[in-house]
Parts: C-alpha cells; sequence; structure tokens
C-alpha cells in the first residue's frame, strides 16, 4: 500500500475554511435606487428563498452549497484520518462525491448570471465582495483534493 500524502489532511482543512467562510461573508452587495443597500452570503440568501416560499430553489441551493459540499469533506477526512485499507462501500461513496464534482461550480455560477442579470439593469447595482472569492476557492480546493485522493486510492489499490 502506498504511504498516504499528509499534505491532503492540510489541504481538505483549508477548503473546509474557506467554504465556511465564504458561505458567512457578503458575496455582493446589491444597491437599489441608489440608497438601499442589502448584503447578501450564502445562508443569507438561502434564508430569504425560504421566507419568500421558494421552497425547491431552497433545496437545491441548500443541497449544492452547503449541504454536498461540507459532507463531501466530511468524508475526505474519514478517508485521510483511515490508517488500513478503505472499504469497497466507502471507496465507491467516494468516487460519486468525485463525479458530484462537475456540479460543485453550480451556485458559483449562479451568482455569477445574478450578477450579470443585475448588471444589465439600471435601478440595480452590485458590488462583489471577497466572500465570492473564499467560496469559490473552497470549492475549487476541495475538487483538487478529492482529485487527489482518488489518484491516492487508485494508486494503492495496484
Amino acid at each position: 500500500m502506498l504511504k498516504k500524502p499528509h499534505y491532503l489532511k492540510w489541504l481538505a482543512l483549508l477548503a473546509g475554511l474557506l467554504l465556511l467562510a465564504g458561505m458567512l461573508t457578503p458575496l455582493l452587495t446589491l444597491t437599489r435606487l441608489w440608497m438601499f443597500d442589502e448584503q447578501i452570503s450564502i445562508l443569507t440568501g438561502i434564508l430569504k428563498l425560504w421566507q419568500q416560499g421558494q421552497y425547491l430553489l431552497f433545496v437545491i441551493i441548500l443541497g449544492f452549497s452547503v449541504v454536498l459540499p461540507l459532507a463531501k469533506l466530511a468524508l475526505l477526512a474519514r478517508l485521510l484520518s483511515v490508517h488500513d485499507r478503505v472499504g469497497a462501500g466507502t471507496r465507491r461513496l467516494l468516487h460519486l462525491m468525485h463525479e458530484y464534482g462537475r456540479w460543485a461550480m453550480l451556485d458559483v455560477m449562479v451568482v455569477a448570471m445574478l450578477i450579470v442579470t443585475v448588471k444589465l439593469g439600471v435601478i440595480v447595482s452590485v458590488e462583489v465582495h471577497y466572500g465570492l472569492y473564499l467560496f469559490a476557492a473552497g470549492v475549487l480546493l476541495t475538487m483538487l483534493v478529492t482529485r487527489q485522493t482518488v489518484h491516492w486510492l487508485e494508486s494503492a489499490e495496484r
């Protein structure tokens, strides 16, 4: 069995911190009629969807932006902390999560489309904040750690 790369644990931890910071910090500020500012983070945006009765969108964004990334990091942390062989069920779950990675940037794309749409309006302006960059960096780093972990597991099987 190949030696497990220890740097992956630290990268996974960094990815988790970036994701959490990106979820909690403002992604953007909407300014309506040049007077009314509203800062939006992922979590406040999800809460607003619930309050406005947009339950399907609430579930989709909550699932793709919060639940799945955190579940993926929890699985990665478990895999990277296991000292002996990884079970077939866990390996299948990791491959499934790796396949989900194609959809990991969906929420970042939704925010980008919102910004472009709002920028086209005359009454509303958008200012992008560092939360968007933190979240995108967390998602990309999670994808990298997942790929490296899958590669490590495949190499260990040979």
